[in-house]
């Protein structure tokens, strides 16, 4: 029953402990643990600076990226005779005005577009070939399906060649 109705000794040495335990507290813990708060405080709004930095930095580089990339597309429309120069200025005032990162990311992204370029025009040959062939072929068939025509043919050549 001395917990429901506690006696004065009891509040009294309460009080007492409870005010040793503070002062403790407050002497030992408290600034350790309010100074671990500020440290963590401290890296927190460092931490945040720094996000808000690189955010602003990768917002400078997509820009970048996105001015480098209209460069390329234009470089690659012009004539082969002055992509070569065009090439050269390009490259010139992208060092000039980027740091070392841009221009890394500029010459990668070059060679990619001449790559798929070269790609395309070798793709294109391929295709055109042996759709040149299929439709010789094609028409060589049904030119000389039969013999009658075969000699025809050939004697319309034997004649050409004769005439020339």
């Amino acid at each position: 029953m001395e917990l429901i109705t506690p006696e004065v000794g009891l509040i009294f040495w309460m009080t007492l402990s409870f005010g040793i335990l503070v002062f403790i507290l407050g002497k030992f813990a408290w600034p350790t643990i309010l100074k671990a708060l500020r440290n963590r405080e401290k890296n927190i709004e460092e931490a945040l600076q720094l996000a808000e930095k690189a955010r602003q930095e990768m917002n400078q580089l997509m820009a970048t990226n996105e001015r480098l990339l209209n460069e390329a597309k234009q470089e690659r429309d012009a004539l082969l005779a002055d992509a070569r120069k065009l090439a050269d200025i390009i490259l010139e005032e992208a060092r000039q005005r980027a740091h070392t990162e841009y221009d890394h990311i500029l010459a990668l992204a070059r060679q990619a577009i001449k790559n798929e370029e070269n790609a395309a025009l070798i793709n294109l040959k391929n295709q055109i070939g042996a759709l040149s062939i299929e439709v010789a072929e094609k028409l060589l068939r049904e030119k000389l399906s039969g013999e009658e025509k075969q000699n025809e043919y050939l004697q319309r050549l034997i004649n050409e060649i004769t005439l020339s």
